[in-house]
């Protein structure tokens, strides 16, 4: 693991995108004298203080996600987030304060959203949360922009992700990336065509969803819950949103479905995005010389794949 990044290299990079922010910020006419780190995993989350202005600079990404194919990304993210806020849904919204455009600094891109003060006091409750998703779908439905079929679901970075880790048994041992690529075999398809999806899954409609696993992505503010993390917005099944969250969050959601006059989850379309899900875990095993820490959170999810059907009953 000699190519793993070591904590000063992490470091390193914090500052890098850190200073990327904090300049962009100022080059915007922002003030920007005290930038504080928010977060920092996937992405560095930084408050450009005190300026009420939070800039959100990915950090750990696939060889091939050029600046220009992030900022194709962000775009649509920003526009979903200012539809949303301008009509009434509780969600951090893009920041007033600049043009609604990424910017590209220092070899990063990044989006500004509005400063929210967080309730530190509660912890999250991802059942309430995942009930609460169903309004944010219904909330979606009518957005009027483009969005790609599933592209959350990034099969070029599980394609990709499957080949180097071939060269990687320090990683995932052989026997589970031979099941990982079968199952791929059968499940790719269905990611990558439209066409194929509504074949196998007749009836189940295709609208724009949030993307990324929306019930964990709900800001806890002192006004207010608000939804965020726009970042993998998609065109996909609502199924999607509730990837590999487990039965007590799939009846939240049916339980919030029934009170707006949706349909409930079904069964066979979950297995499909559980399966998916599960091989976007393993895929992302790749990255972990970018972020050693990812073989800790990884680990537990990879054994519980193990146990679950090939390829979630979906039939080659």
């Amino acid at each position: 693991m000699s190519d793993f990044a070591t904590p000063e290299d992490l470091v390193r990079r914090t500052r890098a995108a850190v200073d990327a922010a904090a300049g962009a910020g100022r080059d915007l006419g922002l003030t920007v004298s005290d930038a504080r780190v928010l977060y920092d995993l996937f992405s560095v989350v930084v408050h450009l203080a005190p300026a009420p202005v939070v800039a959100r600079i990915p950090t750990v990404l696939p060889h091939y996600a050029s600046l220009e194919h992030l900022a194709h990304r962000q775009r649509a993210e920003l526009d979903v987030a200012r539809w949303l806020t301008e009509r009434g849904t509780p969600v951090i919204p893009p920041s007033p304060l600049v043009p609604a455009e990424p910017v590209q600094r220092g070899g990063f891109s990044m989006t500004f959203w509005q400063f929210v003060d967080q309730d530190h006091d509660r912890e999250p409750d991802y059942v309430a949360n995942a009930e609460s998703v169903a309004e944010l779908h219904v909330a979606m439905r009518d957005y009027p922009g483009r969005l790609s079929f599933l592209s959350a679901a990034e099969p070029q970075f599980v394609t990709q992700s499957l080949a180097l880790l071939e060269r990687r048994p320090d990683l995932l041992d052989p026997a589970d990336l031979d099941r990982a690529r079968r199952e791929w075999q059968v499940l790719e398809p269905l990611v990558s065509s439209r066409a194929v999806f509504e074949k196998t899954f007749p009836g189940i409609e295709l609208r724009p969803i949030h993307g990324d696993c929306p019930p964990a992505n709900v800001f806890y503010g002192t006004d207010g819950d608000l939804f965020s993390d726009f970042e993998l917005v998609t065109s996909g099944p609502v199924e999607w949103d509730l990837a590999g969250l487990g039965p007590d969050l799939e009846a939240a959601y049916d339980r919030g479905a029934r009170r707006v006059g949706a349909r409930s989850l079904d069964r066979d379309v979950l297995g499909f995005v559980n399966a998916v899900g599960m091989l976007r875990v393993i895929a992302t095993l790749a990255l972990a010389p970018q972020l050693p820490a990812l073989l800790g959170y990884l680990t537990p999810s990879i054994e519980q794949w193990r146990t679950m059907p090939f390829a979630g009953g979906v039939a080659g």
